[in-house]
């Protein structure tokens, strides 16, 4: 061996290596444990396995701020590891080609993918790049061309930068180039956000809200104030955006996002009960303004359907009408028709099946006699789905329940039955509970509800409507009622409150 052999030999060094894991402290406990390769470095432990797995990541930063810069004459210390490309050629481990490290001396950082351990190890750059998940956190300086030694024959044993020495033949060809991918375009509401979309804010504001609305729909649980908030802010950037742009369907997806910012911000408000205008909370027991919407469709359904005349048949058809609406069929006992305050059920009912509106497979007396673990089916072919499965209304099975549990409790109000209140008075609570605003006033913004309006809904004369009205108030229904020639002002006591249907403008109210 020459000399400039034996001193190149004698320079080259095993690269440095040292390791870091996190272990759990012990059985039944949450703790971890943090150590160290380097002997100098003592064992820590903490509480929780993000606070560990935190504290190994910085203990190995602090390594690698404090450590050398990667020695140009170091053997890759991953030889000593038994890695894949230094593996002998012997057995199944037999290479195609030999391997050859190659490149400056690098410190690579690699870790595993439970993130139990990270390591850090000096070797060439050619065994970083073919190492799985290998990061380079430093470089070696390129060493000048008067310190380069001259390179020796294959075969004149100078060791060289490997494990092994390599037999003469051509070096392999490099690694290819890792494939570049286009980074996922950026989206809102299944739109692309350009690239060139200017100003910069708006288009990082967008991008933030596609972020947003998809993390939203990955909650458990519904926040509908939070949705309200995103929707606002949707369509503000979607006009800006429809500004700059100069795209109309940009402006008319603003005007949804505010439309569906409005609907979210008013149920949230119904099933929180926090009301805009800071008042008293209310916990309705229709939430939202669908279901309101759709109990006015059925006041205003029955009101120019009733086949027979009065307050007494007005309200047993709604309340037929609401048990049999989806199907046209539905189930009825006695108690359901005695708990209305008719005057005479039995003949109600029997005139209602005389003119056909109303089906029994038995007489009346049948009906009122039947109690809950016997129930009368009944029918009412007005509401049978036609050919097309259509049906008079728009809601379904579940809704129809909703609204005829909501219009129960109004008639069966404790107070309207000790008050022994009529059913015209019922009649009368269950309509007023359908044109109040939000605060519980009547009328469209609290200013009453037009008498000729009201005639339609409840028929009764003006005497018959005081009487009502003066029956409602001693129930602890309505307080500071006011009954002029052409409106009835008043408001909902707060005991009732959670069962009004709001209106949502001025000018909603059942239809004649």
């Amino acid at each position: 061996m020459t000399q400039a052999a034996v001193s190149e030999l004698d320079e080259r060094v095993p690269g440095r290596r040292w390791t870091v894991r996190l272990d759990a402290a012990g059985r039944g406990s949450a703790a971890v444990r943090v150590s160290c390769s380097r002997p100098a470095c003592a064992e820590t432990r903490h509480a929780s396995a993000a606070a560990g797995r935190a504290a190994a990541i910085a203990h190995l930063k602090a390594h690698l701020r404090a450590a050398p810069a990667p020695r140009a004459g170091a053997y890759c210390a991953c030889r000593a590891e038994g890695c894949h490309t230094h593996l002998p050629d012997t057995g199944r481990n037999v290479r195609a080609e030999p391997w050859r490290c190659g490149g400056p001396v690098v410190l690579a950082v690699t870790t595993d993918r439970e993130g139990r351990w990270w390591q850090a190890v000096e070797c060439c750059s050619r065994c970083a790049a073919a190492t799985p998940g290998a990061k380079t956190a430093a470089t070696s300086p390129a060493p000048k061309a008067a310190d380069r030694p001259a390179p020796a024959a294959p075969g004149d044993g100078v060791p060289r930068f490997s494990d092994r020495q390599v037999a003469a033949g051509p070096v392999p060809a490099p690694r290819s180039a890792p494939v570049r991918r286009r980074p996922p375009q950026a989206k809102i509401a299944q739109r692309v956000i350009p690239h060139s979309l200017r100003p910069v804010a708006l288009r990082d504001e967008l991008i933030e809200l596609g972020d947003l609305f998809r993390a939203y729909q990955q909650r458990d649980e519904p926040d509908l104030a939070l949705l309200a908030d995103l929707q606002e802010r949707k369509a503000r950037a979607f006009t800006t955006w429809a500004d700059v742009s100069g795209i109309m369907s940009l402006r008319l997806e603003a005007r949804r996002a505010e439309q569906a910012a409005a609907a979210a911000r008013l149920q949230h408000q119904q099933r929180t009960g926090v009301s805009t205008d800071d008042g008293p909370a209310v916990p309705r027991l229709l939430t939202v303004p669908a279901q309101w919407e759709h109990a006015r469709s059925v006041l205003a359904h029955v009101t120019g359907r009733t086949p027979l005349p009065g307050p007494e048949a007005r309200l047993l058809v709604l309340m037929l009408t609401l048990r049999t609406a989806h199907t046209g069929t539905g189930n009825l006992v006695g108690q359901d028709l005695t708990a209305l305050g008719l005057s005479d059920p039995e003949d109600l009912v029997g005139k209602l099946t005389g003119c056909g509106w109303l089906e029994l497979p038995r007489t009346a007396g049948d009906l009122l006699a039947s109690r809950p673990e016997n129930a009368t089916p009944i029918a009412v072919p007005s509401l049978a789905p036609r050919a097309d499965g259509a049906g008079p209304f728009a809601f379904g099975k579940k809704m129809r329940t909703k609204l005829s549990g909501w219009a129960q409790k109004v008639i069966s109000d404790k107070k309207l039955r000790k008050t022994k209140a009529t059913a015209g008075t019922r009649l009368l609570a269950l309509t007023l509970a359908t044109q109040t605003d939000a605060s519980g006033r009547l009328g469209p913004d609290g200013r009453g509800v037009a008498l000729n309006a009201l005639a339609t809904w409840v028929p009764a004369d003006a005497g018959e409507l005081q009487d009502m009205v003066d029956q409602l108030a001693a129930a602890d229904w309505l307080t500071d009622a006011h009954l002029t020639d052409t409106h009835l002002a008043g408001q909902l006591t707060d005991r009732v409150l959670p069962l009004s249907c709001p209106l949502s403008a001025p000018d909603t109210h059942p239809s004649a």
